[in-house]
Protein backbone atom coordinates (compact mmCIF):
# COMPACT_ATOMS: atom_id res chain seq x y z
CA UNK A 1 0.00 0.00 0.00
CA UNK A 2 1.62 3.13 -1.27
CA UNK A 3 2.20 6.01 1.73
CA UNK A 4 -0.28 8.70 2.34
CA UNK A 5 -0.38 11.99 3.34
CA UNK A 6 -1.31 12.64 7.24
CA UNK A 7 -4.30 14.30 6.41
CA UNK A 8 -5.69 11.08 4.71
CA UNK A 9 -4.42 8.85 7.76
CA UNK A 10 -7.71 9.24 9.86
CA UNK A 11 -9.51 8.21 6.72
CA UNK A 12 -7.25 5.04 5.78
CA UNK A 13 -7.25 3.69 9.48
CA UNK A 14 -11.05 3.64 9.09
CA UNK A 15 -11.02 1.57 5.98
CA UNK A 16 -8.47 -0.82 6.95
CA UNK A 17 -10.54 -0.88 10.07
CA UNK A 18 -13.64 -1.52 8.03
CA UNK A 19 -12.15 -4.39 5.70
CA UNK A 20 -9.59 -6.21 7.81
CA UNK A 21 -10.28 -6.03 11.51
CA UNK A 22 -12.16 -8.89 11.76
CA UNK A 23 -9.04 -10.94 10.17
CA UNK A 24 -6.68 -9.06 12.20
CA UNK A 25 -8.79 -9.93 15.23
CA UNK A 26 -8.90 -14.08 14.44
CA UNK A 27 -5.32 -13.84 14.28
CA UNK A 28 -5.01 -12.14 17.62
CA UNK A 29 -7.15 -14.34 19.28
CA UNK A 30 -5.03 -17.58 17.96
CA UNK A 31 -2.03 -15.88 18.91
CA UNK A 32 -3.39 -14.46 22.22
CA UNK A 33 -5.58 -17.21 23.25
CA UNK A 34 -8.18 -14.92 24.88
CA UNK A 35 -11.09 -12.86 22.97
CA UNK A 36 -10.95 -9.90 25.36
CA UNK A 37 -7.38 -9.68 25.71
CA UNK A 38 -7.05 -10.08 21.60
CA UNK A 39 -9.80 -7.33 21.19
CA UNK A 40 -8.48 -4.81 23.76
CA UNK A 41 -5.01 -5.59 21.58
CA UNK A 42 -6.36 -4.65 18.01
CA UNK A 43 -8.01 -1.68 18.89
CA UNK A 44 -4.95 0.01 20.89
CA UNK A 45 -3.02 -1.10 17.46
CA UNK A 46 -5.34 0.78 15.25
CA UNK A 47 -5.39 3.74 17.85
CA UNK A 48 -1.66 3.75 17.72
CA UNK A 49 -1.91 3.53 13.98
CA UNK A 50 -3.52 6.75 13.47
CA UNK A 51 -0.52 8.78 15.37
CA UNK A 52 2.08 6.36 13.62
CA UNK A 53 1.23 6.10 10.16
CA UNK A 54 0.62 10.28 10.05
CA UNK A 55 4.51 10.35 11.48
CA UNK A 56 6.16 7.41 9.57
CA UNK A 57 3.97 7.06 6.63
CA UNK A 58 1.69 3.49 5.94
CA UNK A 59 3.53 0.32 6.31
CA UNK A 60 3.27 -2.34 3.17
CA UNK A 61 1.10 -4.49 5.09
CA UNK A 62 -1.11 -2.74 7.42
CA UNK A 63 -2.41 -6.07 8.54
CA UNK A 64 0.50 -7.46 9.74
CA UNK A 65 1.58 -4.04 11.39
CA UNK A 66 -1.88 -4.58 13.29
CA UNK A 67 -1.30 -7.49 14.74
CA UNK A 68 2.44 -7.24 15.18
CA UNK A 69 1.72 -4.29 17.18
CA UNK A 70 -1.28 -5.66 19.12
CA UNK A 71 0.52 -9.17 19.91
CA UNK A 72 3.39 -6.33 21.53
CA UNK A 73 1.14 -4.02 23.01
CA UNK A 74 -0.75 -7.47 24.79
CA UNK A 75 2.38 -9.09 25.94
CA UNK A 76 3.24 -5.60 27.36
CA UNK A 77 0.50 -5.25 29.27
CA UNK A 78 0.88 -8.63 30.46
CA UNK A 79 4.00 -8.25 32.01
CA UNK A 80 3.05 -4.90 33.72
CA UNK A 81 0.75 -7.18 35.47
CA UNK A 82 2.70 -9.65 36.26
CA UNK A 83 4.52 -7.50 38.60
CA UNK A 84 1.89 -7.04 40.89
CA UNK A 85 -0.67 -9.84 40.55
CA UNK A 86 -0.85 -12.37 43.37
CA UNK A 87 -0.90 -14.76 40.64
CA UNK A 88 2.84 -14.18 39.17
CA UNK A 89 3.49 -18.11 38.37
CA UNK A 90 0.42 -18.37 36.08
CA UNK A 91 0.95 -15.21 34.03
CA UNK A 92 4.85 -15.68 33.43
CA UNK A 93 3.92 -18.91 31.91
CA UNK A 94 1.36 -17.28 29.98
CA UNK A 95 3.72 -14.74 28.78
CA UNK A 96 6.47 -17.48 28.24
CA UNK A 97 4.23 -18.97 25.69
CA UNK A 98 3.15 -15.95 24.09
CA UNK A 99 6.96 -14.54 23.85
CA UNK A 100 7.75 -18.11 22.05
CA UNK A 101 4.61 -18.05 19.55
CA UNK A 102 5.74 -17.46 16.11
CA UNK A 103 3.61 -16.09 13.61
CA UNK A 104 4.11 -15.25 9.79
CA UNK A 105 1.72 -13.72 7.45
CA UNK A 106 0.95 -17.02 5.45
CA UNK A 107 -1.20 -18.30 8.29
CA UNK A 108 -3.45 -15.28 8.90
CA UNK A 109 -5.39 -16.38 5.48
CA UNK A 110 -7.07 -19.20 7.02
CA UNK A 111 -7.35 -17.83 10.40
CA UNK A 112 -11.20 -16.77 10.07
CA UNK A 113 -11.66 -20.08 9.45
CA UNK A 114 -10.20 -21.51 12.51
CA UNK A 115 -11.84 -18.84 14.83
CA UNK A 116 -14.94 -20.48 13.42
CA UNK A 117 -14.00 -23.93 13.90
CA UNK A 118 -13.17 -23.00 17.52
CA UNK A 119 -16.46 -20.71 18.02
CA UNK A 120 -18.90 -24.01 16.66
CA UNK A 121 -17.34 -26.45 18.68
CA UNK A 122 -19.27 -28.88 20.22
CA UNK A 123 -17.95 -28.03 23.80
CA UNK A 124 -19.65 -25.02 23.54
CA UNK A 125 -23.95 -24.48 23.85
CA UNK A 126 -25.69 -24.57 20.47
CA UNK A 127 -27.61 -21.75 21.04
CA UNK A 128 -24.09 -19.95 21.95
CA UNK A 129 -22.46 -21.11 18.71
CA UNK A 130 -23.97 -18.83 16.01
CA UNK A 131 -24.23 -15.52 17.78
CA UNK A 132 -20.47 -16.01 19.36
CA UNK A 133 -19.56 -16.39 15.37
CA UNK A 134 -21.31 -13.94 14.21
CA UNK A 135 -20.17 -11.12 16.97
CA UNK A 136 -16.17 -12.07 16.53
CA UNK A 137 -16.23 -12.89 12.81
CA UNK A 138 -18.94 -10.46 11.34
CA UNK A 139 -18.82 -7.68 13.91
CA UNK A 140 -22.69 -7.82 13.97
CA UNK A 141 -23.78 -6.19 17.47
CA UNK A 142 -25.67 -7.99 20.51
CA UNK A 143 -28.73 -6.16 18.99
CA UNK A 144 -28.38 -7.35 15.42
CA UNK A 145 -28.08 -10.82 16.39
CA UNK A 146 -31.23 -10.08 18.78
CA UNK A 147 -32.93 -9.36 16.04
CA UNK A 148 -32.07 -12.05 13.66
CA UNK A 149 -32.89 -14.75 16.12
CA UNK A 150 -35.34 -12.93 18.01
CA UNK A 151 -34.10 -12.57 21.40
CA UNK A 152 -33.74 -10.32 24.25
CA UNK A 153 -30.04 -8.37 23.41
CA UNK A 154 -29.24 -9.23 27.27
CA UNK A 155 -29.71 -13.23 26.94
CA UNK A 156 -27.47 -13.16 23.54
CA UNK A 157 -25.38 -10.91 25.45
CA UNK A 158 -24.93 -13.49 27.99
CA UNK A 159 -24.43 -16.82 26.01
CA UNK A 160 -21.56 -15.04 24.46
CA UNK A 161 -19.80 -14.20 27.42
CA UNK A 162 -20.60 -17.82 28.78
CA UNK A 163 -19.26 -19.21 25.26
CA UNK A 164 -16.05 -16.96 26.09
CA UNK A 165 -15.04 -18.36 29.00
CA UNK A 166 -15.59 -21.66 28.12
CA UNK A 167 -13.57 -21.35 25.31
CA UNK A 168 -10.66 -19.91 27.75
CA UNK A 169 -11.30 -22.35 30.57
CA UNK A 170 -11.79 -25.59 28.71
CA UNK A 171 -8.70 -24.76 26.52
CA UNK A 172 -10.38 -24.99 23.32
CA UNK A 173 -7.79 -25.15 20.27
CA UNK A 174 -8.15 -22.80 17.49
CA UNK A 175 -7.77 -25.07 14.33
CA UNK A 176 -9.51 -26.65 11.60
CA UNK A 177 -10.18 -29.95 13.01
CA UNK A 178 -9.18 -33.10 11.29
CA UNK A 179 -11.05 -34.76 8.80
CA UNK A 180 -12.97 -37.19 11.07
CA UNK A 181 -14.09 -34.05 12.94
CA UNK A 182 -15.18 -32.11 10.74
CA UNK A 183 -18.47 -33.88 9.82
CA UNK A 184 -20.28 -33.27 13.17
CA UNK A 185 -19.19 -29.76 13.31
CA UNK A 186 -20.15 -28.71 9.52
CA UNK A 187 -24.35 -27.62 9.96
CA UNK A 188 -23.06 -24.66 12.35
CA UNK A 189 -20.64 -23.63 10.03
CA UNK A 190 -22.20 -23.57 7.27
CA UNK A 191 -24.79 -22.11 9.28
CA UNK A 192 -22.57 -18.96 10.11
CA UNK A 193 -20.77 -18.34 6.94
CA UNK A 194 -24.59 -18.74 4.85
CA UNK A 195 -25.33 -16.01 7.77
CA UNK A 196 -22.19 -13.78 7.22
CA UNK A 197 -22.53 -14.27 3.54
CA UNK A 198 -26.40 -12.77 4.21
CA UNK A 199 -25.27 -9.58 5.96
CA UNK A 200 -23.21 -8.71 3.96
CA UNK A 201 -25.51 -9.67 0.70
CA UNK A 202 -28.25 -7.52 2.61
CA UNK A 203 -26.89 -5.69 5.30
CA UNK A 204 -29.67 -5.35 8.48
CA UNK A 205 -28.78 -1.94 9.41
CA UNK A 206 -27.17 1.22 8.07
CA UNK A 207 -26.55 3.33 4.71
CA UNK A 208 -25.65 0.52 2.61
CA UNK A 209 -27.44 -2.24 1.46
CA UNK A 210 -24.84 -4.61 0.41
CA UNK A 211 -21.64 -4.94 2.21
CA UNK A 212 -19.07 -6.62 -0.24
CA UNK A 213 -16.11 -7.28 2.10
CA UNK A 214 -18.31 -9.94 4.04
CA UNK A 215 -19.70 -11.31 1.12
CA UNK A 216 -16.70 -12.12 -0.76
CA UNK A 217 -15.26 -13.49 2.53
CA UNK A 218 -17.97 -15.71 3.04
CA UNK A 219 -17.23 -17.00 -0.17
CA UNK A 220 -13.66 -17.66 0.53
CA UNK A 221 -14.58 -19.91 3.56
CA UNK A 222 -16.90 -21.33 1.30
CA UNK A 223 -14.36 -22.22 -0.73
CA UNK A 224 -11.42 -23.01 1.91
CA UNK A 225 -14.53 -25.35 3.44
CA UNK A 226 -15.32 -27.13 -0.07
CA UNK A 227 -10.86 -28.03 -0.22
CA UNK A 228 -11.53 -29.38 3.45
CA UNK A 229 -14.62 -31.65 3.23
CA UNK A 230 -16.03 -31.52 -0.52
CA UNK A 231 -19.19 -32.54 0.54
CA UNK A 232 -22.87 -31.89 -1.27
CA UNK A 233 -23.88 -29.62 1.11
CA UNK A 234 -20.94 -27.85 1.19
CA UNK A 235 -21.22 -27.31 -2.69
CA UNK A 236 -24.80 -25.77 -2.38
CA UNK A 237 -23.37 -23.51 0.04
CA UNK A 238 -20.91 -22.18 -1.96
CA UNK A 239 -23.18 -22.40 -5.22
CA UNK A 240 -26.00 -20.60 -3.54
CA UNK A 241 -24.07 -17.72 -2.49
CA UNK A 242 -22.06 -17.32 -5.77
CA UNK A 243 -25.91 -17.66 -7.61
CA UNK A 244 -26.79 -14.89 -5.48
CA UNK A 245 -23.21 -12.41 -5.44
CA UNK A 246 -23.48 -13.32 -9.59
CA UNK A 247 -26.79 -10.69 -8.84
CA UNK A 248 -25.63 -7.75 -6.66
CA UNK A 249 -24.13 -5.30 -9.29
CA UNK A 250 -27.65 -5.36 -10.75
CA UNK A 251 -29.05 -5.31 -7.02
CA UNK A 252 -28.02 -1.53 -6.54
CA UNK A 253 -29.07 1.75 -9.18
CA UNK A 254 -26.42 4.17 -9.57
CA UNK A 255 -27.49 6.44 -7.16
CA UNK A 256 -27.68 3.45 -4.62
CA UNK A 257 -31.21 2.81 -4.59
CA UNK A 258 -32.84 -0.95 -4.07
CA UNK A 259 -33.88 -2.15 -7.72
CA UNK A 260 -36.30 -5.58 -7.24
CA UNK A 261 -35.39 -9.09 -8.91
CA UNK A 262 -37.78 -8.61 -11.59
CA UNK A 263 -36.47 -4.78 -12.86
CA UNK A 264 -32.80 -5.70 -12.31
CA UNK A 265 -30.66 -5.32 -15.96
CA UNK A 266 -29.46 -8.65 -16.36
CA UNK A 267 -26.63 -8.17 -18.39
CA UNK A 268 -24.82 -6.58 -15.14
CA UNK A 269 -25.35 -10.18 -13.75
CA UNK A 270 -21.74 -11.84 -13.36
CA UNK A 271 -21.68 -14.86 -16.23
CA UNK A 272 -18.95 -16.78 -14.47
CA UNK A 273 -19.94 -16.67 -11.09
CA UNK A 274 -23.41 -18.00 -12.75
CA UNK A 275 -21.31 -20.95 -14.89
CA UNK A 276 -19.77 -21.87 -11.39
CA UNK A 277 -22.67 -22.16 -9.82
CA UNK A 278 -24.83 -24.09 -11.72
CA UNK A 279 -22.04 -26.54 -12.09
CA UNK A 280 -21.93 -26.86 -8.38
CA UNK A 281 -25.59 -27.06 -7.75
CA UNK A 282 -25.81 -30.13 -10.75
CA UNK A 283 -22.51 -31.41 -9.18
CA UNK A 284 -24.59 -31.69 -5.70
CA UNK A 285 -27.81 -32.81 -7.01
CA UNK A 286 -25.85 -35.51 -9.08
CA UNK A 287 -24.86 -37.18 -5.48
CA UNK A 288 -28.08 -37.32 -4.26
CA UNK A 289 -27.29 -36.66 -0.92
CA UNK A 290 -28.33 -33.48 -1.24
CA UNK A 291 -30.05 -31.16 1.62
CA UNK A 292 -31.26 -27.32 2.13
CA UNK A 293 -28.29 -25.51 0.93
CA UNK A 294 -28.52 -27.31 -2.34
CA UNK A 295 -31.74 -26.82 -2.39
CA UNK A 296 -31.64 -23.46 -2.21
CA UNK A 297 -28.91 -22.82 -4.86
CA UNK A 298 -31.10 -24.96 -6.71
CA UNK A 299 -34.02 -22.22 -6.92
CA UNK A 300 -30.93 -19.65 -7.22
CA UNK A 301 -29.85 -21.56 -10.08
CA UNK A 302 -33.35 -21.43 -11.74
CA UNK A 303 -33.63 -17.44 -11.27
CA UNK A 304 -30.04 -17.47 -13.20
CA UNK A 305 -30.99 -19.56 -16.15
CA UNK A 306 -33.98 -17.22 -16.92
CA UNK A 307 -33.05 -14.92 -19.76
CA UNK A 308 -35.90 -12.46 -18.83
CA UNK A 309 -37.91 -12.04 -15.51
CA UNK A 310 -40.83 -13.06 -17.63
CA UNK A 311 -39.25 -16.35 -18.38
CA UNK A 312 -38.60 -17.65 -15.14
CA UNK A 313 -39.58 -21.33 -14.34
CA UNK A 314 -41.88 -20.24 -11.15
CA UNK A 315 -43.49 -23.71 -11.50
CA UNK A 316 -40.24 -25.37 -10.92
CA UNK A 317 -39.25 -22.32 -8.35
CA UNK A 318 -42.84 -23.39 -5.98
CA UNK A 319 -42.35 -27.16 -6.36
CA UNK A 320 -38.52 -26.77 -4.84
CA UNK A 321 -39.46 -24.23 -2.21
CA UNK A 322 -42.30 -27.51 -1.58
CA UNK A 323 -38.98 -30.11 -1.42
CA UNK A 324 -37.36 -27.40 0.50
CA UNK A 325 -40.27 -26.72 3.44
CA UNK A 326 -40.57 -30.68 3.94
CA UNK A 327 -36.71 -30.84 5.08
CA UNK A 328 -36.91 -27.18 6.64
CA UNK A 329 -39.88 -25.90 8.22
CA UNK A 330 -39.47 -21.81 8.49
CA UNK A 331 -41.91 -19.07 8.20
CA UNK A 332 -39.45 -17.60 6.19
CA UNK A 333 -39.08 -20.44 3.71
CA UNK A 334 -43.38 -20.05 3.74
CA UNK A 335 -42.74 -16.40 2.67
CA UNK A 336 -40.43 -16.96 0.05
CA UNK A 337 -42.48 -19.21 -1.33
CA UNK A 338 -46.08 -17.56 -1.59
CA UNK A 339 -43.95 -14.80 -3.64
CA UNK A 340 -43.10 -17.29 -5.76
CA UNK A 341 -46.45 -18.83 -5.51
CA UNK A 342 -47.81 -15.29 -6.39
CA UNK A 343 -45.64 -15.47 -9.71
CA UNK A 344 -47.22 -18.53 -10.41
CA UNK A 345 -50.62 -18.02 -9.47
CA UNK A 346 -51.20 -14.52 -9.19
CA UNK A 347 -50.79 -12.01 -6.20
CA UNK A 348 -54.69 -12.71 -4.14
CA UNK A 349 -53.01 -16.70 -3.88
CA UNK A 350 -49.75 -15.10 -2.50
CA UNK A 351 -51.83 -12.62 0.18
CA UNK A 352 -53.67 -15.43 1.28
CA UNK A 353 -50.41 -17.12 1.98
CA UNK A 354 -48.92 -14.29 3.41
CA UNK A 355 -51.97 -12.79 5.64
CA UNK A 356 -52.37 -16.50 7.06
CA UNK A 357 -48.70 -16.42 8.07
CA UNK A 358 -49.19 -13.19 9.48
CA UNK A 359 -52.00 -14.30 11.69
CA UNK A 360 -49.91 -16.49 13.08
CA UNK A 361 -48.13 -14.29 14.71
CA UNK A 362 -44.50 -15.59 13.60
CA UNK A 363 -43.80 -13.20 11.48
CA UNK A 364 -45.03 -10.18 12.69
CA UNK A 365 -42.04 -8.23 13.05
CA UNK A 366 -40.39 -8.89 10.12
CA UNK A 367 -40.81 -6.27 7.56
CA UNK A 368 -40.14 -8.31 4.51
CA UNK A 369 -43.87 -10.35 5.67
CA UNK A 370 -44.95 -6.70 5.67
CA UNK A 371 -43.44 -5.83 2.68
CA UNK A 372 -44.77 -8.45 0.45
CA UNK A 373 -48.14 -8.29 1.80
CA UNK A 374 -47.74 -4.74 0.53
CA UNK A 375 -46.79 -5.02 -2.99
CA UNK A 376 -49.67 -7.95 -3.28
CA UNK A 377 -52.43 -5.70 -1.84
CA UNK A 378 -51.50 -2.61 -4.22
CA UNK A 379 -51.12 -5.41 -7.42
CA UNK A 380 -54.81 -6.12 -6.67
CA UNK A 381 -56.25 -2.21 -6.41
CA UNK A 382 -56.64 -2.58 -2.25
CA UNK A 383 -54.63 0.40 -1.69
CA UNK A 384 -55.72 1.41 1.92
CA UNK A 385 -54.87 -2.07 3.14
CA UNK A 386 -51.44 -1.61 1.14
CA UNK A 387 -50.97 1.98 2.53
CA UNK A 388 -51.18 0.06 5.97
CA UNK A 389 -48.63 -3.01 5.21
CA UNK A 390 -46.02 -0.62 3.99
CA UNK A 391 -45.99 1.98 6.87
CA UNK A 392 -45.62 -1.22 9.47
CA UNK A 393 -42.60 -2.69 7.09
CA UNK A 394 -41.31 1.37 7.35
CA UNK A 395 -41.54 1.12 10.76
CA UNK A 396 -39.88 -2.35 11.06
CA UNK A 397 -36.60 -1.71 8.60
CA UNK A 398 -33.47 -0.61 9.85
CA UNK A 399 -31.54 -0.05 6.47
CA UNK A 400 -32.03 3.17 4.26
CA UNK A 401 -32.22 2.10 0.90
CA UNK A 402 -35.00 -0.36 1.87
CA UNK A 403 -36.64 2.41 3.53
CA UNK A 404 -36.46 4.95 0.54
CA UNK A 405 -37.84 1.83 -1.50
CA UNK A 406 -40.76 1.44 1.12
CA UNK A 407 -41.49 5.24 0.95
CA UNK A 408 -41.58 5.75 -3.03
CA UNK A 409 -43.81 2.60 -2.69
CA UNK A 410 -46.05 4.48 -0.17
CA UNK A 411 -45.73 7.73 -2.42
CA UNK A 412 -47.30 6.22 -5.86
CA UNK A 413 -50.42 4.64 -4.34
CA UNK A 414 -53.32 7.27 -4.76
CA UNK A 415 -53.96 9.53 -2.00
CA UNK A 416 -56.47 8.53 0.95
CA UNK A 417 -59.71 9.00 0.57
Amino acid sequence: MPRHAGQAVPALVETVYREQSRRILATLIRLLGDFDLAEEAMHEAFFIAVERWQRDGVPDNPRAWLVSVGRFKAIDGLRRRARFAASQAALARQLEQLEQTEWSEDDVEDDRLRLIFTCCHPALAADAQVPLTLREICDLSTEQIARAFLTAPATIAQRIVRAKAKIREAKIPYQVPSLGELPERLDSVLRVIYLVFNEGYSASVGTELTRDELTREAIRLGRLLLELLPEPEVMGLLALMLLHESRRPARVSVTGELVLLDEQDRRLWNAELIVEGCALVERALGTRRFGVYCLQAAIAAVHAEAPTAGQTDWAQIVGLYDVLLRALPSPVIELNRAVALAQRDGPQAGLEQVEALLARGELQDYHLAHSARAEFCRQLGHDEQAREAYLRALQLTRQDPERRFLERRLAALPPSL
